[in-house]
């Protein structure tokens, strides 16, 4: 009796582990498998799709006039923080010209805001 349980408990012990390595790997495939699905989720709400040829980025679509918005927006951003100290104009910035070039033309000016305490 002594003898039959000497072979078993290899026997034993070797389905044990198996039975546990089984175990982890079937858990680490299943996490492995979640995080996939859900990135492949997050990226195509962003237009970006994983097929078995490759990968597909799709384009979003934007309506003529939100593209000219957007535009016009970074132009008028462009426009309103540019500078030009040696350029005199006689539509605009006349107090400029009336102090002699004493006061450079600032885009706050331009725009009609107030220096809000700041010292120059």
């Amino acid at each position: 009796m002594a003898d039959v349980l000497k072979k078993i408990i290899p026997l034993i012990l070797l389905l044990l582990l198996v039975i546990v390595l089984g175990f982890v790997g079937f858990v680490v495939y299943s996490i492995a498998n979640d995080i996939a699905q859900k990135t492949s989720q997050h990226m195509e709400k962003k237009n970006v799709s994983f097929t078995k040829d490759g990968l597909k980025v799709g384009i979003k679509e934007m309506k003529n006039e939100n593209y000219v918005d957007k535009t016009q927006s970074y132009l008028v951003k462009a426009w309103n923080y540019s500078t030009w100290p040696a350029y005199k104009s006689r539509f605009w910035n006349k107090q400029a010209t009336e102090n002699n070039g004493q006061q450079q033309s600032r885009p706050e000016a331009r725009r009609g805001h107030t220096n809000h305490g700041k010292t120059q």
